[in-house]
């Protein structure tokens, strides 16, 4: 093929206007740019093999996407430069080396694939040649910018700038600044592309200052870097050579008079096998460690909590019976149940010399003082004394701590008490173990059943000290309001003691020998400034709290002596507060003494167990008509409805009266209808209300009861017996019926109660209706 030779303009007339062309790729060739070039592509091979056989020029177009190993015509940029190929050398694998020398602009017309390689026709761009007062003010400003670009690049040498200061053509010096900086491929065409001269400097120098700017943020922040890395060595080799001065002066630093402490505590604190192979490891590695390192702090942290801990330490038990006994006496007044079996553990202990055995677990109302006879126990056997509350904990890492991965890990609050208790053998007090709860971080009950097992305990592993610790010396004693926030796994491995609430009587003696002596001590009084009479304790009690235990009691007693040491102080005069002036010092009364509605016809009286204590429940039921219905109010849970359903079918079937049941409707309703209400022990109540107005005839008076009823008449045992009497016998009710079976519970019940009350077993729904509603006896 022979080139045509175009006719333009003194400059592209000896060039060709049909040339071969070859792709270039992350490079953008410019006029009067060398450019050397290694070619190994087929088609650019025979590109250039078909120039050096004719006119040695060849037209180099930029390709879009340097991935592209065979661009297609439309992957290539349709503006490039006319080259003549000034050397060429070829190589043993076929491919050649060029040395291109850009000539002129050229424009593609058609692009066309022949004899292995790409002919273009092509159109020269000319340009207009002009030098104004513009032109010569950007291409000053031009060369200012390039020559701050060469000093803060460091690429190319200050040196060279001075050589494009001797370059007029304005067109030619943008070409020669274009094709010397590094930017984008892109911004290189548009460049090329650009025929005025003019708005070509225009654009370099945008692309100019842009680049500047880059290169001083990659300057500033390659400095940060340096400078920190230069901290690092520097404090690196001070280090290294504070470590070899002292080593020639036989000094240690801080850093290493702490791990020394740490290996002498280490070797004193008498660890197991396991944990002095895990100190001995972790102090290793803490030497080799730079001391203000995050991971030297962790490592500290753990060696303070594992050498800390009272491996070897322990407190010598006082097992002396008598002693104890008078003890518990001194703090508590009755609990003769608890105090009993606190004695024999500590018997069995003297004889076995060796604390084995089940773990105690007080359950009772609030205030009954369960918390203050474990500390009692303590100072009884003379141990350490370590409380932990489980009241809203959810966690399972409060029990067994977190692993050490975690940022601000710790031991668990079992070996954290031990810790603080600086013993291994304390009085443990696990409080309000049926508040815990569960969610998706584990369940802390689970976590407790290791902890609890006689036979699992000796070697408790916490997940922060990953080593065994031997608890099974600590006694451990639960406390709990209610056993049915206690899993049945938790509760197996617990004996349960029952507090129950004290008696009218029980709570004045309390008061009278540990409540008003305590709190007058607490508020600086004797009994020259102050004196509080045993009537003014019982209205107290009666008309300003209800309760189970005596923290309310101690509260309004505390709040009399706050105000009789004001009035002392205001008067110089001792203080008598009496049943006539009490409420001169504690207001209002809170409760009124008001007795449930008296039995009548379709009205009974129930006896009700809460964590409180005992409660009296006044039922009543009403009979209009209907179809048959029975409708239960007053907040009654799932259990009482039924046992409420199971009374009305009880009572159909003995036919007390002419009643239509299809055309009459029941209505049952407990008072206080805010207070929730469930369980089965109301059921010979209900039903006894039921008979009384189906039959018509009333309900006796001052007769109470409580007991499970089925539908075939049978009454069944029910819990909290001695709580439902010491109710009756508060509200002034003389009978009390109850299920013959719970007659083994009398021997818990006071024997002042007993006497005064007339106490009726029964195990038949005949029975009940017999003592409760005479008028049926008589009938029958």
């Amino acid at each position: 093929m022979t080139p045509e030779t175009a006719q333009q303009s003194p400059e592209t007339k000896s060039l060709p206007a049909s040339i071969s062309a070859v792709a270039i790729r992350d490079v953008v060739m410019f006029p009067g740019m060398a450019l050397p070039l290694s070619v190994d592509r087929e088609k650019s091979v025979r590109a250039i093999e078909h120039a050096l056989r004719t006119s040695k020029h060849l037209l180099a177009l930029s390709q879009k996407s340097p991935r592209a190993d065979d661009p297609k015509p439309d992957e290539l940029y349709q503006f490039g430069v006319v080259c003549e190929i000034a050397q060429s050398l070829k190589m043993p694998d076929g491919s050649i080396k060029v040395f291109l020398q850009g000539l002129a602009r050229a424009r593609v017309k058609t692009l066309r694939f022949a004899d292995g390689a790409w002919f273009a026709e092509v159109e020269y761009v000319e340009e207009k040649k002009e030098k104004n007062t513009e032109s010569l003010a950007l291409m000053r400003q031009a060369l200012d910018t390039f020559e701050s670009y060469a000093k803060i690049s460091k690429r190319i040498a200050v040196e060279g700038v001075s050589f494009l200061r001797q370059i007029d053509d304005p067109s030619k010096l943008a070409d020669t600044i274009a094709s010397n900086i590094i930017i984008k491929t892109e911004d290189r065409q548009t460049l090329l592309e650009t025929i005025n001269a003019n708005e070509r400097l225009e654009k370099l120098l945008k692309l100019l200052t842009a680049e500047i700017e880059i290169i001083a943020l990659e300057e500033k922040i390659h400095g940060k870097v340096r400078s920190q890395i230069e901290k690092s060595q520097r404090e690196y080799y001070l280090t290294e050579q504070m470590k070899a001065i002292q080593k020639e002066l036989h000094q240690k630093d801080d850093f290493h008079k702490e791990i020394d402490e740490l290996r002498k505590k280490a070797g004193k604190a008498g660890l197991s096998p396991q944990a002095k192979e895990s100190a001995e490891k972790e102090l290793d590695r803490l030497d080799k460690m730079a001391p203000f390192s995050p991971e030297a702090t962790v490592s500290r942290t753990y060696l303070d909590w594992l050498v800390n801990l009272p491996w070897q330490v322990c407190t010598k038990d006082v097992l002396d019976t008598r002693r104890a006994r008078k003890i518990l006496d001194e703090d508590h007044f009755g609990l003769d149940k608890p105090k009993e079996r606190v004695l024999e553990f500590i018997a069995v202990t003297k004889l076995t010399n060796a604390l084995r055995g089940p773990v105690l677990c007080f359950v009772g109302p609030p205030g009954v003082g369960k918390t203050s006879l474990a500390k009692s126990i303590a100072r009884a056997i003379e141990r350490k004394f370590t409380r932990m509350s489980l009241g809203g904990v959810r966690d399972e890492a409060e029990i067994r701590g977190h692993r050490r991965t975690y940022i601000g890990s710790l031991p668990g609050r079992i070996i954290q008490s031990i810790s603080k208790a600086k013993s291994n053998n304390p009085v443990f007090l696990l409080d309000e173990i049926d508040k815990m709860g569960m969610d998706w971080r584990g369940d802390p009950a689970a976590a407790l059943l290791e902890v609890l097992d006689p036979e699992q305990n000796a070697d408790f592993t916490d997940h922060y000290l990953d080593v065994g610790f031997d608890i099974s010396k600590v006694m451990f004693i639960t406390t709990a309001n209610s056993l049915d926030g206690i899993p049945q796994t938790l509760r197996d491995r617990l004996e349960i003691i029952e507090f129950s609430g004290y008696t009218h009587d029980e709570k004045l003696s309390i008061a009278r020998e540990y409540l008003i002596p305590k709190q007058m001590k607490m508020h600086g009084l004797d009994d020259k400034k102050l004196e509080i009479s045993s009537d003014a304790v019982a209205f107290a009690e009666r008309e300003y709290t209800r309760e189970a235990g005596v923290r309310n009691l101690e509260r309004e007693i505390g709040t009399i002596c706050r105000k009789a040491a004001r009035d002392y102080v205001e008067s110089s005069r001792k203080i008598a507060v009496t049943a006539a002036n009490v409420h001169k010092y504690l207001g209002v009364p809170k409760f009124q003494n008001v007795r449930p509605e008296e039995n009548a016809v379709g009205v009974s009286t129930g006896l009700a167990w809460t964590e409180h204590g005992g409660e009296v429940l006044s039922i009543e039921a009403v009979r209009h008509q209907g179809k048959g219905a029975l409708t239960l109010t007053g907040k009654l849970g799932d259990v009482m409805k039924e046992s409420a359903n199971a009374a009305l079918t009880c009572v159909k079937a003995r036919k007390l009266g002419k009643v239509d049941y299809s055309k009459s409707d029941f209505h049952v309703h407990v008072p206080e209808g805010a207070v929730p209400k469930d369980g089965p022990s109301a059921g010979i109540a209900i039903g006894a209300a039921l008979a009384s107005l189906i039959s018509g005839k009333p309900v006796r008076k001052n007769v109470a009861m409580t007991g499970e009823l089925t539908i075939t008449g049978r009454v069944l045992p029910v819990g909290g017996i001695k709580e439902k009497f010491l109710a009756a016998f508060r509200e002034g009710m003389d009978t009390v019926v109850y299920p013959k079976g719970n007659v083994k519970d009398l021997e818990d019940v006071p024997e002042k109660i007993r006497g005064q009350l007339r106490l009726v077993p029964v195990s038949e729904f005949g029975e009940v209706l017999e003592l409760a509603i005479p008028a049926l006896k008589k009938r029958r």
